[in-house]
């Protein structure tokens, strides 16, 4: 598997793309929204006719469309920075089909959880919760890849005193992506007993 043939290095050049429009092309918009607006995840937002936006709202695209959104640049380089080293050592573990797998769930459980448990109408942004998957699969694959265990955990942790520590960060979407990469990697390493290097489907 090449880096630039990698569903991480087309990942990322998707959400870099999306960002610069949706930052910088402000006349494109969706339905009359802004396009971040329409991306970033919201639970709900009650209007005054009765109805409402975000997920709740029926606006379920909200919950995959996230990881498209970032603040602003610093809070994408990192993201995309921390994405790229980690995505391509469990892309090149499990294989595209099973490192999409484990993108997916670790995406949908940290929106559904920051859905949930944010406070109503507080949106959030960043595929934050999709990469603390990441770190949640390296957690249950770390010995056969050949991952230095003491050095992931303290990554995690000092990952996890920034997230309680800085106000404005979803705590919420990163423990539910931390959860939902282990058990996409607990339910891979049921289903397939020994995950092979070599198949990178």
């Amino acid at each position: 598997m090449k880096l630039k043939n990698s569903i991480t290095t087309v990942l990322i050049f998707i959400i870099v793309a999306v960002y610069i429009v949706a930052h910088y092309a402000v006349t494109i918009t969706w339905g009359g929204i802004p396009l971040q607006d329409q991306l970033l995840l919201v639970g709900k937002i009650p209007l005054n006719d009765g109805t409402s936006l975000g997920v709740f709202g029926g606006q379920w695209w909200r919950i995959l469309t996230v990881a498209l959104t970032h603040a602003n640049w610093l809070h994408l380089g990192f993201n995309m920075m921390a994405f790229f080293q980690l995505g391509n050592i469990i892309e090149r573990f499990y294989g595209r089909v099973r490192y999409s797998v484990i993108l997916l769930l670790s995406l949908v459980t940290s929106s559904l959880v920051a859905v949930w448990l944010l406070p109503v109408g507080q949106p959030c942004v960043g595929a934050s919760g999709m990469i603390y998957g990441l770190f949640g699969a390296l957690l249950v694959m770390g010995k056969r890849a050949g991952v230095d265990y003491r050095q992931l955990v303290g990554n995690i942790v000092i990952n996890l005193i920034i997230t309680f520590s800085i106000p404005g960060i979803a705590w919420q979407a990163h423990l539910g992506g931390l959860v939902g990469g282990i058990g996409a990697a607990f339910l891979i390493q049921s289903l397939h007993q020994n995950p092979s290097r070599q198949t990178w489907e």
